[in-house]
């Protein structure tokens, strides 16, 4: 094996595949990155949760196949010079070279290494950028708590032409619906993927044009989703589980709303929050037009701020994670925040405005629980 690459090539392609690598694997093999110089070079990765490969054109000498050690290789990658890199199988070392920069890897047991899953059939395409957004929107309400594996994962469901994104850790909800472009015009189905799975592919080729999503069948024995864009893929098992039922925890209607500007309503929550812990209440009073906010209490330190407001409705006093809610505030990606009221010791739903009394877009809801706050 014997090839030359840029090296901004080399470190993307590494970047992306690398991201796959088991971090307590049940082989050594599993540590490694895959090296396949044929006419195209392919380098893969796998926990065998995830697998990711992906391809590029290089001046090849020598063909070959290597595995080696994944993250030595992916530190090297970004620390090389702006210099072609060139790669040498010599026995049973591989030999990379860049400028002055010279390293020399050892191999692991090829024979060992795993076989992939293949990508399923492509189920259609959608424009990467708004897929990336999309996840990102919804991954923030995803739990981190790995013995409620349902709850670490987004929700993937297809309806036709629509696309919903779904996650929870059980104190909020985000739901956002997306449009896409199905192969099957009449196609109905539905997934379960570990959010910082998905959250990973989508960051790393938001910047192609477009991705292609394949989900496979219900009859298959391999539950994958698979992603590809250009010369990169993965491909992910679903987890196992039942998502929850969630569409009718969102309020159709609310007893009062209130319209704020982001950014300003940004600001007030984290300097009243600094007072306090951020899993601690920040108590918010809503009525005629202004917002108190409020946080600390008794011979701790306390904080207020009053902001002006469009609202409508009854007064409300609730308190909420000022963590969860300045999450929440950062995903619409909007100039006002619409917050609907159901009650003040029921959940609120956020989603985004462009002007104040613009239309609101109801295409992301982020759905907050209120915390108890001492009197």
């Amino acid at each position: 094996m014997k090839f030359t690459v840029d090296s901004a090539v080399l470190t993307d392609s590494v970047n992306w595949v690398s991201r796959s690598l088991s971090t307590r694997p049940i082989m050594t093999a599993l540590l490694g990155i895959v090296i396949d110089a044929q006419k195209d070079i392919t380098l893969s990765a796998s926990d065998l949760e995830t697998s990711a490969k992906s391809s590029f054109n290089a001046d090849a000498k020598e063909i070959g196949r290597v595995l080696v050690p994944g993250r030595l290789l992916s530190e090297i990658s970004k620390n090389l010079p702006n210099k072609p890199v060139s790669f040498t199988l010599d026995g049973t070392r591989v030999l990379v070279t860049a400028g002055s920069a010279k390293f020399t890897l050892p191999t692991l047991p090829i024979n060992e290494y795993p076989n992939l899953p293949t990508l399923p059939e492509t189920s259609g395409n959608i424009t990467s950028d708004l897929f990336a957004t999309a996840v990102n929107q919804v991954a923030i309400a995803a739990g981190r708590d790995d013995s409620l594996p349902t709850l670490t994962g987004i929700h993937v469901d297809i309806n036709k032409e629509s696309i919903t994104l779904a996650a929870t850790d059980r104190y909020r909800l985000a739901v956002r619906e997306i449009n896409w472009t199905p192969n099957d015009p009449e196609i109905t189905t539905s997934a379960l993927l570990r959010a910082r799975t998905l959250a990973d592919a989508a960051r790393t080729i938001a910047n192609t044009k477009s991705i292609s999503l394949a989900i496979a069948p219900t009859s298959s024995n391999e539950r994958l989703i698979g992603f590809s864009s250009e010369a990169k893929s993965m491909t992910s098992r679903q987890l196992d589980g039942t998502f929850p039922q969630y569409r009718h925890l969102l309020p159709a209607e609310g007893i009062a709303t209130a319209v704020i500007e982001v950014s300003k309503l940004l600001d007030s929550v984290r300097r009243v929050a600094l007072v306090t812990d951020k899993t601690v209440p920040l108590r918010l009073k809503f009525k005629d037009g202004t917002l108190q906010l409020e946080a600390g209490t008794g011979d701790d330190a306390q904080a207020t701020e009053e902001l002006e407001i469009a609202y409508e409705g009854e007064a409300i006093d609730i308190a909420f994670n000022p963590t969860f809610l300045t999450d929440g505030l950062n995903a619409l990606g909007t100039t006002y925040v619409n917050i609907s009221f159901t009650g003040s010791n029921k959940p609120a739903m956020l989603s985004g405005k462009n002007k104040i009394d613009g239309e609101t877009d109801s295409a992301y809801r982020y759905l907050l629980m209120p915390m108890r706050y001492a009197s």
